[in-house]
């Protein structure tokens, strides 16, 4: 008989993490500001409301233990090169933090040195395209925390920053893309900032390049708790039937663009963009991708759906892309609507952080 597994039902999970011990709210190394002005993300008819000045510092769930604990003398190898080469680029924590630089020292460690970033993925409008669609985010929040507090209970010294991760260009039919409206992504970012969380911004690309696609999700790069993500299944011309895929020159260059963007718009610190790939033909030539470029953190991440080998095959797969040492795992929530996939049965975290290597970003839709 199998042990017992959770629920699809997130609350159950919620009300495990919220009354699973004394857990402490610690705070993240990374402190980017916004830099007020007007962010301009899709069309110029959809100006952003000016950012306000003010600190954008991720909650982190520690153990109460852990965080009564000595301070510890934390690394964070540049791109988590296996082979120690980016070691030039690596920096102590405690000392960056007291010595002085031309720029705050934490806005340049990115939440993920030391941290698992968990996320809840979805459309906001959209009940059947992951949970950020099933609640208001006021409630995702909480079970959000609750997810991370089972995280922290279970990934040893590591603290766990939660992410919203919005599904901001939808592959529509004939490879067409239809926009999450600005508005909508701007209040899950404010309302994001003020809880310590981050927000992932991902762009299903359609029949147009990849540059149009990231070319959109730049200015959204301006708001310090914000990262891109960019999903190679969605480049097609007929979603739901046709698996599509991209380039490694496409990912290269579309990591040079944000390595660029930042350094033209000031912007500080490290960003994330995460790819995600559960069959070969998704990434082309995928030995060529990089992942060296300038503030850029390039995430690879296993998505698909399917009962628990077939989730650690798609994840092994991955995994054997050294030049890409960065990974993610997604899992998917029971659901009851017709078409839909899902893991069945759920992977419990002990199981997700028993992955090698270990997953730094966790996503549930």
């Amino acid at each position: 008989m199998r042990p017992l597994r959770f629920s699809f039902h997130p609350l159950v999970l919620a009300f495990v993490g919220l009354v699973s011990g004394a857990l402490a709210l610690g705070a993240s190394t990374l402190g980017s500001r916004y830099e007020g002005g007007r962010v301009e993300p899709g069309s110029s008819r959809q100006a952003a409301s000016p950012a306000p000045a003010l600190q954008a510092t991720p909650v982190v769930y520690r153990s109460a233990i852990q965080a009564s604990s000595a301070p510890r003398r934390l690394w964070f190898p540049a791109m988590y090169s296996p082979e120690g080469e980016a070691a030039g680029r690596s920096f102590d924590v405690l000392q960056a933090a007291v010595e002085p630089h031309e720029a705050d020292p934490a806005t340049l460690i990115p939440a993920i040195a030391n941290n698992q970033i968990l996320a809840f993925y979805g459309k906001p409008d959209s009940k059947r395209m992951g949970i950020l669609g099933e609640y208001p985010k006021e409630e995702l929040a909480s079970l959000l925390e609750g997810y991370a507090k089972l995280y922290d209970a279970a990934n040893d010294e590591q603290g766990v920053v939660p992410a919203f991760y919005l599904i901001y260009g939808t592959c529509w039919p004939e490879g067409e893309i239809g926009y999450l409206r600005d508005s909508v992504v701007q209040d899950y970012i404010e309302f994001a900032r003020q809880r310590g969380m981050l927000v992932f911004v991902d762009h299903q690309i359609g029949k147009y390049p990849v540059a149009d696609a990231v070319k959109r999700l730049l200015p959204w790069l301006k708001y310090p708790n914000v990262h891109i993500a960019l999903d190679p299944e969605w480049r097609t011309e007929s979603p739901m039937k046709v698996i599509g895929g991209v380039q490694a020159e496409e990912i290269n260059a579309a990591q040079e663009a944000m390595s660029e963007y930042m350094k033209a718009e000031g912007i500080e610190g490290i960003k994330m963009l995460v790819v995600h790939q559960f069959q070969e033909r998704m990434i082309a030539d995928r030995e060529k991708v990089k992942a060296d470029y300038d503030g850029v953190l390039l995430i690879h991440t296993a998505d698909g759906f399917g009962p628990p080998a077939l989730k650690r095959y798609a994840y092994s797969s991955n995994a054997k892309a050294a030049n890409l040492p960065l990974k993610g795992f997604k899992l998917f929530f029971k659901t009851d609507l017709e078409g839909a996939g899902y893991d069945e049965p759920l992977l419990l975290p002990t199981e997700v952080l028993a992955l090698a290597p270990r997953p730094s970003l966790i996503i549930y839709q």
